[in-house]
């Protein structure tokens, strides 16, 4: 299994929503019901991280997750059910919580279904 700061991590193919290339980055997750859960926090940084964009952009991927790949679409949620699947990600990478104090910006999250 692959890991990124000690966590596991899925692989996520996206297209890149300025050059409308194929990328596949390396994401940590948070497992959610039969998907995933996406957090573009960048460690508290300002700016969303690039693969945002990609994903707002073009929200069809394809994620390899122990070594299957399926089609997912992805959809960045509301700040009401993010308010609601927030501490499911805290709980799951408790640094989340560090991150959002870090920054003013509203970090975005993402539901892989």
């Amino acid at each position: 299994m692959n890991k990124l700061s000690g966590m596991p991590i899925l692989l996520v193919e996206m297209k890149g929503a300025k050059s409308g290339k194929q990328r596949t980055i390396p994401l940590m997750y948070v497992p959610y019901e039969d998907g995933f859960i996406l957090v573009a926090s960048q460690g508290g940084a300002p700016k969303n991280p690039v693969w945002y964009n990609n994903l707002v952009a073009y929200p069809d991927v394809c994620i390899t997750f122990v070594g299957q790949t399926k089609a997912m679409t992805v959809r960045r949620v509301s700040d009401e059910e993010k308010a609601q699947l927030w501490p499911v990600c805290c709980e799951y990478y408790p640094p989340y919580q560090d991150y959002q104090t870090r920054t003013d910006r509203n970090i975005p999250v993402f539901v892989c279904e």
